[in-house]
């Protein structure tokens, strides 16, 4: 199946934040409960404000066939923000090319570290690329606590 990868367009936006609600909550369910699964990715999300910061940053799509089905993006920072992938796409390379296209373009803008606030599900896939935990957080956010990794990667020259 032919992957093409392009810049975020506003346009985006609807099909990005229902792939990331249905990703959260079909492929983390195996790391956290539904109550975390709610406040994480809730089913009212601001489309605004979602389109906002993924334009602020440097946001690649993944398509197959026309179908958005993966995303992430970087802030200036060197912030890996956001890395999801359709639930029925997993296990596909679709996170390594996503991955792959960040890291590049964070060593030709000159970042050389990468952080993420990777999930328990995420760690394993950030840990194969060569980052590194930082520390165990506890975020509480509406009640629940969900536990993430600071990560951190040094990206060669």
């Amino acid at each position: 199946m032919e992957k093409t990868v392009r810049l975020y367009k506003s346009e985006d936006c609807k099909v990005i934040v229902k792939l990331f609600y249905d990703t959260i909550h079909a492929v983390n369910l195996k790391d956290y409960n539904s109550a975390q699964l709610d406040v994480w990715a809730p089913e009212e999300i601001d489309m605004d404000m979602w389109d906002k910061s993924i334009s602020n940053n440097y946001t690649v799509v993944v398509e197959t066939n026309g179908l958005i089905i993966g995303f992430g993006d970087l802030e200036d920072t060197g912030y890996f923000n956001r890395l999801f992938v359709h639930k029925d796409f997993q296990g596909q390379g679709v996170a390594t090319i996503i991955a792959n296209e960040l890291e590049k373009y964070a060593k030709q803008n000159g970042i050389t570290v990468v952080t993420a606030e990777a999930s328990i599900t995420a760690r394993p896939f950030f840990e194969k690329r060569g980052y590194r935990v930082i520390e165990m957080q506890s975020i509480k956010r509406k009640g629940q606590t969900l536990t993430n990794f600071l990560m951190k990667k040094h990206l060669d020259k």
